[in-house]
């Protein structure tokens, strides 16, 4: 019997959600602080805008840095245990998060646990949503991998919007329960919960094969086309995570969590609903049309500045981004081959975590220099350096 067939859920969809259910974890531990570090770093630890637009990005340097490793685990491990090992890692990065609450009265121990903690949440991150999405291709078969994708991102971006909802109501909590506390707390909780359901989900054995792994800088080299392109769609999202709640914070408007989970919710129903359209009309015109969509939210961005402005913004920011990675991703992935999916996910995904990680730092330098304005005209200027890379990826697979 195939792994995943005996649990009685014939459909793909059905055999998908249980395992997906672990990346929904992670990506609500992702939201939670996401509204709240920026405001945290800058307001309550007196750091500037640099360093707080960095606070948010160093997870995705700490992802960066393990997609490789991910990559390889799987392939020669089986997806079940790094999986495990990434839901460990953020349980780790929850307890740092609750004592980076604790000692805020004391600067620079906070802060230095508040960079650990994003350390080893990016780590998190890594594994158990890399793992997740092999372990699932595994369950369903190569041929719904484009559902597989889309699925790993719904609860990506559907918890990161129910986590920064959620976070920012909790970082008001009176007494010592407020600022990152209650976050750290609950942000132990949810990967607890989510080990003891992965220890109940059965394994898949990786796939064996005679020739030797492919090096992972040859499996980059192989997804570096339509990993460029990624990472031109990723400093949207970068612009959003890291920027946005300074954005509201600095024009004097509430409810940047709102902006944020309207983000993640527009996100989330633009994939379910349009996903099937990456087979339909292909990849590279679905990643055109997305990529043309999320520079037209970010201009919104920079020439409308008021506050539901800046949320209709960010809404289709999110609708464009949406099917950036599983569009380009389902080619992307192909090109290594079935025994190197783990290894071509994890590389990949590189491009979107190094333009975010980037993009942090950088950005909130441009607002340092120039101001919000110029950052989303910047950043509107870089989306569309992704949709001409698109082109020549489709002018290439036509030629």
């Amino acid at each position: 019997m195939a792994a995943g067939q005996g649990n009685g859920l014939r459909s793909p969809i059905g055999r998908i959600l249980p395992v997906v259910s672990l990346n929904l974890i992670i990506y609500i531990v992702i939201g939670l602080p996401m509204a709240v570090i920026p405001i945290f770093v800058h307001n309550v630890l007196h750091c500037n805008t640099v360093i707080a637009g960095f606070a948010v990005s160093l997870q995705y340097f700490a992802t960066f840095a393990s997609r490789a490793s991910a990559g390889r685990r799987i392939d020669t491990r089986g997806p079940k245990p790094v999986a495990v090992l990434g839901l460990a890692l953020g349980i780790g990065s929850g307890v740092l998060l609750l004592v980076s609450g604790l000692t805020r009265s004391f600067i620079p121990l906070s802060l230095l646990c508040l960079f650990i903690s994003r350390l080893a949440l990016g780590w998190a991150e890594s594994w158990a949503s890399t793992a997740a999405i092999v372990w699932n291709i595994r369950r369903v078969g190569a041929a719904n991998t484009a559902q597989v994708i889309s699925w790993n991102g719904i609860t990506s971006y559907g918890g990161i919007a129910l986590g920064a909802t959620i976070g920012e109501k909790f970082s008001h909590f009176a007494g010592g329960w407020g600022g990152l506390v209650t976050l750290g707390i609950v942000s132990i909780f949810l990967p607890v919960l989510g080990t003891v359901l992965a220890s109940s989900y059965p394994a898949v054995a990786p796939i064996r094969h005679d020739k030797p792994a492919m090096p992972f800088a040859k499996v980059f080299m192989l997804v570096l086309p339509h990993g460029c392109a990624l990472a031109a769609g990723s400093v949207g999202f970068g612009v959003i995570s890291s920027c946005l709640a300074l954005y509201f914070a600095a024009e004097h408007w509430p409810d940047a969590a709102q902006a944020l989970a309207v983000f993640g919710i527009v996100f989330v129903i633009i994939r379910f609903v349009f996903a099937r359209q990456i087979g339909r009309i292909g990849g590279t015109n679905v990643a055109i049309i997305s990529l043309a969509v999320e520079t037209a939210g970010l201009l919104i961005l920079a020439f409308l500045p008021s506050p539901a402005a800046a949320t209709l913004g960010a809404a289709v920011t999110g609708a464009g981004f949406s099917l950036v990675f599983p569009a380009l991703g389902v080619l992307a992935v192909d090109r290594a081959g079935a025994e190197n999916r783990g290894a071509a996910l994890g590389a990949f995904s590189v491009f979107l975590d190094l333009a975010i990680g980037i993009s942090g730092p950088l950005l909130g330098l441009v607002i340092h220099s120039a101001g919000y304005m110029t950052l989303f005209i910047f950043t509107a200027c870089i989306t569309s350096l992704g949709i001409a890379q698109v082109m020549r990826l489709r002018r290439a697979t036509r030629a």
